[in-house]
């Protein structure tokens, strides 16, 4: 089979076109015909082997998982002996390592079925974001109706979920982007959107309920000034932090600002679960979140993919089709 790999960190030079053995599914796990895999931040951070932690994760001095590719959306075309969920021919999505390939292995319980009325292309791009944003809006953050809320980094994968999630339970939402995005949020539901080249956030009078901090340059401090007397600030990005967990640590030193306050500070990680992805897939065929696809491109053209993606060139998601 055909795919993108990498034998050693660094930025889109490291990424080739390969020849790699089909691989074979384990008992609990599905070998799926890749139609599409998605680009996102977590893609860059396995391919730059930053920061440190992930190379404590994935390889220290090499990836040990050469294949590139997280997000996956394909069909079905055999099943370990444990597998109960799928059989050949269902089309499905969800989380396999090494997506950036013609094949590629997935666990059973890291897939769902794919909605009929959604493209390959729209249904890869949305598990690890969406279920990112499903967790940071609803589980963390407990949206509700009529809340104000700000999504920081709203033009992003992430954030252009977060911003469709609470806007469909009813939120005020505020977005913040870059001026050349702020139609593509706007499109997405949010009622307001500001440019961070000309507006000092952390200067803002309005008070919100929710904050969703995604793009994680925006000082702790500053998000708690905004919000209100009870209001819940989710951190989920740490993309301006330094040292060895990449500014990971506003997430785990995240309860620490909370102390002795009405307000809640929380960081999390997302987790990749079953109940998640099957979830995404009914938001996904009620049309309650609609991908925001910005950029397609065929597998050989990854490296050049990933080039725009660091240059910020992508709104919303990017798509690698492999059929």
């Amino acid at each position: 089979m055909t795919a993108i790999t990498q034998h050693r960190y660094g930025g889109p030079e490291v990424l080739g076109l390969d020849t790699l053995p089909v691989p074979t599914p384990g008992p609990a796990e599905v070998l799926v015909k890749v139609h599409a895999g998605g680009l996102d931040r977590g893609t860059w951070h396995l391919m730059a082997g930053e920061p440190f932690v992930v190379r404590m994760m994935f390889g220290l001095g090499r990836p040990t998982q050469p294949v590139l590719g997280i997000d996956v959306a394909g069909v079905v075309v055999a099943v370990g002996d444990d597998v109960t969920r799928f059989a050949a021919g269902d089309e499905v999505f969800g989380i396999a390592r090494g997506s950036f390939a013609e094949y590629a292995v997935a666990t059973e319980a890291k897939l769902a079925k794919k909605p009929a009325a959604v493209s390959f292309e729209q249904a890869a791009v949305t598990p690890v974001s969406g279920l990112t944003a499903l967790q940071a809006v609803h589980d963390r953050g407990g949206v509700a109706p009529g809340q104000r809320v700000l999504v920081i980094g709203a033009s992003g994968g992430v954030g252009t979920f977060a911003v469709q999630l609470a806007a469909a339970a009813g939120a005020h939402v505020t977005g913040v982007a870059s001026a050349a995005k702020h139609e593509l949020v706007r499109d997405l539901g949010a009622a307001a959107v500001l440019d961070y080249a000309v507006t000092d956030i952390a200067s803002l009078s309005e008070r919100f309920d929710l904050i969703i901090d995604i793009n994680g340059r925006t000082k702790v401090g500053a998000l708690r000034r905004l919000l209100t007397s009870h209001g819940t600030a989710v951190l989920v990005g740490g993309e301006g932090g330094r040292g060895p967990l990449g500014g990971a640590e506003r997430q785990l030193l995240s309860p620490l600002h909370g102390l002795f306050r009405s307000q809640t500070i929380t960081g999390m990680l997302s987790t990749e679960d079953q109940g998640g992805i099957e979830r995404l897939g009914e938001l996904l065929a009620a049309g309650t979140i609609t991908p925001a696809l910005g950029a397609t491109y065929p597998l050989a053209d990854a490296p050049r993919a990933m080039a725009d993606l660091i240059a910020g060139r992508i709104s919303g998601k990017a798509a690698i089709r492999v059929v």
